[in-house]
């Protein structure tokens, strides 16, 4: 059995920074290992940016995982802000530390080839006039700072991230699943299908939301303390580029919040694309999803944006993502494995769209592969009077939302595991554990989890005597 001083599971944003400071900080040749159920992100191949060539894209192993994570083929948006994506500031208990290293992910991204001149400042003085919009209908216009990569750019940065990795002597080890991880003595035995057994003196998982669930088996049985997660649901908006425009001028990805007078249910905008394209997603369930693609060197004459309401459980029911998944599994159905497309007229009036009532809306579908349909057979009628009630508010602030020529495909679920409880270095109670991102509950975006993979580094390095 082959041992190592340190073993990443999982190389998205979380694991691939975690690697990436270990290999800085590396001085004494300590033996690491990165694994990922997924490829290298330039074998990933994404149909839009290759046309001509086979789609593997659809392969859940090319889109959820790989190096780099579900998010080498999303917009590439990076929020430069510690509360965007998760609560940065409360697990450093500082702002300006949990600034700090926002600021250091962004100057890797760049020392690796992200954009220099696509970073994104607010235009404060339109950020105040919508603001004072926003508090007129109960709702908040967040301002951030954002790089945007794009999706035709986000898997060469990765690539070099991941070279990079490689030549400081850390070991990648590309489409190999991590089975089971048990704890014998001091030490981890990590179960894999490549590699047979593996043993690990420290360990950091990393999983995504992908692996999320594989996480919570895991962390029972080992004994992690966890506490429940939420989970939002919702549907992507398709718009002419020209209605979101006095928003997205203002903010690349504005980030609008509102919670619903009926409910009193917090609704958010996430992952706007002005000038993107709508994707479909498939699951490694079979279950179907859409989001979204912005690219840095071409553009649609629409912007989409996930609409997405926050679902919250308590005892008996903890498991959101069981909840979530439950629905994903009915909404694939009634979409014959598609995802279901919608006018919002149709979906406010509770009737089945067609590809001739689509065909009447001014907003041309970027996502072909969809099926007309009626949303609202799949979605809990909560999440549908908050998506109803959220997009009539948001009116307010971009004229011709509410509108019947805005589309909406669904479902757009995005899943958090529950938390894990973790102490500042991101280490579990179980010593030498330590865990990282989205899919152990501690971020919610690429700007965070990364840097949860980074506070996860130090503490093993700390362990290993690197620092």
């Amino acid at each position: 059995m082959e041992t190592f001083d340190s073993v990443i599971i999982g190389a998205g944003p979380a694991g691939l920074f975690a690697a990436y400071e270990l290999a800085t900080l590396n001085k004494n040749g300590a033996k690491i290992l990165l694994i990922d159920k997924g490829t290298r992100p330039l074998k990933r191949v994404c149909p839009l940016l290759s046309p001509k060539e086979k789609c593997t894209f659809c392969n859940p192993c090319h889109i959820m995982y790989g190096i780099g994570g579900a998010g080498t083929y999303s917009s590439g948006i990076i929020n430069l802000r510690p509360d965007i994506g998760g609560e940065l500031h409360e697990l450093m208990k500082s702002w300006d530390k949990a600034q700090e290293l926002i600021n250091y992910i962004d100057e890797i991204l760049v020392k690796f080839g992200a954009p220099k001149d696509r970073l994104f400042q607010p235009n404060m003085e339109r950020v105040k006039e919508i603001q004072r919009k926003a508090a007129k209908v109960g709702a908040e216009f967040i301002p951030i700072k954002q790089r945007h990569i794009g999706t035709d750019k986000t898997p060469i940065v990765i690539e070099n991230i991941l070279r990079y990795i490689e030549s400081k002597g850390i070991k990648v080890a590309e489409l190999t699943e991590a089975f089971e991880i048990e704890k014998k003595g001091s030490e981890f035995v990590i179960k894999t299908d490549k590699l047979g057994e593996i043993q690990a003196r420290t360990l950091l998982v990393a999983p995504g939301r992908a692996g999320a669930r594989w996480f919570l088996e895991q962390a029972k049985k080992l004994g992690v303390d966890m506490i429940p997660g939420p989970l939002d649901i919702g549907v992507r908006v398709e718009t002419e580029a020209f209605v979101m425009e006095d928003l997205t001028s203002a903010v690349w990805d504005p980030k609008i919040v509102m919670y619903t007078k009926k409910y009193d249910d917090k609704v958010r905008t996430f992952c706007v694309n002005p000038g993107g394209f709508v994707m479909k997603e498939v699951y490694d369930d079979g279950t179907i999803g859409v989001n979204g693609q912005t690219f840095a060197d071409r553009k649609s004459n629409n912007t989409n944006f996930a609409f997405l309401t926050t679902i919250k459980l308590s005892d008996p029911l903890e498991d959101t993502i069981e909840y979530g998944k439950s629905i994903a599994r009915l909404m694939t159905r009634l979409g014959g494995e598609r995802p279901i497309i919608q006018r919002l007229i149709d979906f406010e009036k509770g009737r089945r769209s067609t590809w001739d009532r689509i065909s009447r809306s001014t907003v041309k579908p970027t996502l072909k592969d969809a099926t007309p349909g009626d949303i609202s057979m799949g979605l809990p009628y909560r999440v549908v009077s908050n998506i109803i009630e959220g997009l009539e508010r948001l009116d307010n602030l971009a004229p011709g939302i509410y509108s019947s020529n805005t589309l909406l495909y669904a479902p757009e679920i995005k899943y958090y595991s529950m938390k894990a409880v973790v102490d500042s270095n991101m280490e579990t109670v179980v010593d030498n554990l330590f865990v990282a991102g989205d899919g152990v509950g501690l971020s919610r975006g690429i700007n965070v989890a990364a840097a949860t993979g980074i506070l996860a580094a130090r503490g093993i390095a700390l362990k290993l005597g690197l620092l």
